[in-house]
């Protein structure tokens, strides 16, 4: 049994990488992933970002347990891997990196990342273990109040290699970004990828390197 066993139906405060704090009620446990339900949303997170957890006996609204579920896996297991695939196709929010959610929707699930749709960044390609959590939106909701016509859910047809790595050397020669842009030494021509290292020139021909295991988001200008 999970030590989160303990804290089913209790509302808690989960201290989460990025100096970020989610408070709300533990619903359900998975094998590497929790779902909080902090009164409003629904959120998944995975077990591995976890760096505390601790009862909250001071949150000044009561949180009732709610009657559904946006993923529903009934008599499955709760894995990332199931929660992603059944996330595909509804809006959601992800969170990834810096101070800034992502809004869309996830398109495809491959070995070790998934490919997330942005109305603003249009094809991400996220690595699973960078993820820190998932929102799935309410039914009515709608990224940005676009429409249909401004926002379709459209499966993407691109042949994608099975791993993040094997897909990185796709773009080698065009320009990419990672991060979400936020460092401009993340910004750039892809030159080469070897192993889990890859070479990057910036606007000024300066030549970078980067770890790719550090590589959070990548998207194309």
């Amino acid at each position: 049994m999970s030590i989160f066993n303990n804290f089913v139906e209790e509302t808690v405060d989960l201290f989460i990488s990025g100096n970020k704090i989610i408070t709300g009620m533990m619903i359900d446990i998975g094998s590497d992933v929790i779902v909080i339900f902090d009164g409003e949303d629904f959120v998944y997170i995975p077990k591995l970002h976890i760096h505390r957890i601790n009862t909250n006996t001071e949150y000044e609204t009561e949180i009732k347990k709610p009657e559904y579920s946006p993923i529903d896996l009934v008599d499955e297991t709760y894995s990332l891997r199931k929660v992603l695939t059944n996330a595909k196709g509804l809006f959601s929010e992800v969170f990834i990196t810096s101070n800034q959610s992502i809004h869309g929707y996830i398109t495809n699930i491959m070995n070790d990342y998934f490919i997330f749709y942005s109305p603003v960044y249009k094809m991400m390609l996220i690595p699973m273990n960078h993820l820190k959590w998932l929102i799935p939106y309410k039914e009515s909701e709608r990224p940005y109040t676009l429409s249909n016509e401004e926002l379709p859910l459209v499966p993407l047809n691109t042949a994608l290699a099975r791993t993040y790595t094997e897909q990185l050397k796709k773009y080698e020669g065009k320009l990419v970004i990672f991060d979400l842009g936020k460092d401009p030494n993340k910004i750039g021509k892809l030159v080469r990828v070897d192993q889990n290292q890859l070479q990057l020139t910036t606007g000024r021909n300066k030549s970078v390197y980067l770890n790719i295991q550090h590589i959070k988001t990548l998207h194309l200008p």
